[in-house]
């Protein structure tokens, strides 16, 4: 006889539990899934923020120019860096010194301060690059890799012809005025020294010879700087740099392109401004320095009652360099000094005396001129005044495009200045040092 079935009865309750199940099951992997989703969108957003959305948020603009955080970064960076690289070749040369470390600290403890000094440098360049496109001027690859060549030393067309020792420029004739004037101890000579050419060259005293050595025997030669050795050094430095500085390759030559982008702006700009003979107009004078209005009248009215502007500057100057030389400061152009001393000294004629002391930040001044003249500029002096009118310059452009609203400086890169790297600990040289005149 057949046993009945015993299949279980499905009823609608049963289908419907069934159905809840199903779905709360679905629910949760969309659920899941959404997390899931969410926390990849999430780190993807963290990453895509840090490593490119933070990198590109600008710190400046100069029409409409952007000045990227990446940028001024690296920049901070390279500037700190060739900070501490200065202070361990002195260490090097010198060994260590409590006084080089001091000095090079407080210039690394202020990152706000070096942040500022490239944000400046960073819009001046913006300047420069805007003024080179509008000039047509560029610079090729080769030229940034000549400036990189040079300053590791290395010069594949031959080592560059030392220059000469600078001739001295020509001074005039004293007028019989100006011999009246001029006290013994107060001399025409200009207060600017020359500049030392950094390639002189240095005779080496040949060696004497032993009779008793056999003179075939060579000796050591100087390991010549090749290609190759110029490759390991510059892989060795850029390779460093980005590994402890995250400085690209590409940073470094951005770097070069600026400097000599610079050069080549500077030139056509001068000469459009017509600095381009090495000579000025100049004044040449002389001084009383005091510290109060009171003393200052009394030594005006003692040299217009006849006394010795000589001996009364070595009575009553404070300023030390020349109050033993008549207050003589010999001869110097204009925006060598500070303005109101300037503004005076060009308005008075030879042999003149202020008729009222000159107020000044040093104090009270009673200048009389000695000189004016168009005269002869040093290497160094011409180069001096060369890049003060270019400075000149890039200060009135700046102006001039911020009162146009076209240079915008964003406060919060205060926040953002890196203050690294930072000096070594006394005796380490953890930061290779490479014998380069990096700009």
């Amino acid at each position: 006889m057949a046993k009945p079935s015993s299949g279980r009865v499905i009823t609608k309750k049963h289908l419907a539990r069934l159905e809840r199940e199903r779905l709360q099951t679905r629910y949760i992997m969309i659920g899941s899934i959404v997390v899931v989703a969410l926390v990849i969108i999430l780190i993807g957003y963290g990453v895509t923020n840090e490593y490119i959305l933070k990198p590109l948020k600008p710190v400046a603009e100069v029409a409409g120019d952007k000045i990227s955080t990446s940028e001024f970064q690296a920049n901070v960076r390279y500037q700190r860096d060739r900070l501490v690289r200065n202070y361990l070749q002195l260490v090097q040369y010198f060994g260590e010194d409590a006084t080089f470390r001091q000095q090079a600290e407080s210039q690394l403890s202020y990152p706000q301060v070096i942040g500022q000094q490239v944000i400046d440098s960073l819009v001046q360049d913006r300047i420069i690059r805007q003024e080179a496109a509008r000039r047509g001027i560029k610079v090729s690859k080769e030229e940034i890799d000549a400036a990189i060549q040079d300053d590791f030393g290395y010069y594949p067309n031959g080592t560059p012809i030392p220059t000469g020792t600078l001739a001295p420029a020509a001074t005039s004739t004293l007028s019989a005025l100006q011999m009246t004037l001029s006290a013994p101890t107060a001399t025409a000579t200009p207060t600017t020294t020359l500049a030392t050419p950094t390639t002189t060259p240095t005779l080496v005293p040949s060696p004497t010879i032993d009779p008793n050595q056999p003179t075939n025997t060579p000796g050591p030669t100087e390991t010549p700087y090749t290609k190759d050795s110029f490759q390991s050094n510059y892989k060795e430095y850029s390779g460093d740099l980005k590994t402890r500085l995250n400085i690209t390759e590409s940073d470094l030559r951005r770097i070069y392109e600026s400097r000599l982008l610079g050069q080549k702006v500077m030139d056509a700009v001068l000469n459009d401004l017509g600095v381009t003979k090495s000579e000025e107009e100049q004044v040449w004078a002389r001084h009383i320095l005091v510290s109060d209005e009171v003393t200052a009248t009394q030594v005006l009215q003692a040299l217009n009652n006849g006394g010795d502007f000589a001996q009364l500057a070595a009575e009553y100057s404070t300023d030390t360099s020349n109050k033993n030389r008549g207050g003589d400061l010999g001869w110097f152009g204009k925006g060598r000094m500070v303005a109101e001393f300037e503004q005076a000294a060009w308005t008075l004629q030879v042999g003149e005396i202020v008729s009222q002391p000159v107020k000044t930040s040093f104090g009270y001044h009673i200048i009389q001129v000695l000189g004016h003249e168009i005269r002869p500029l040093r290497s160094s002096e011409f180069e001096t005044l060369r890049q003060q009118r270019f400075s000149d310059w890039l200060d009135e452009q700046r102006k001039a495009m911020e009162a146009d609203g076209k240079v915008k400086v964003y406060d919060d890169w205060t926040a953002i200045v890196p203050s690294d790297p930072a000096l070594p600990a006394a005796q380490a040289t953890e930061v290779p040092i490479v014998e380069t005149a990096l700009p």
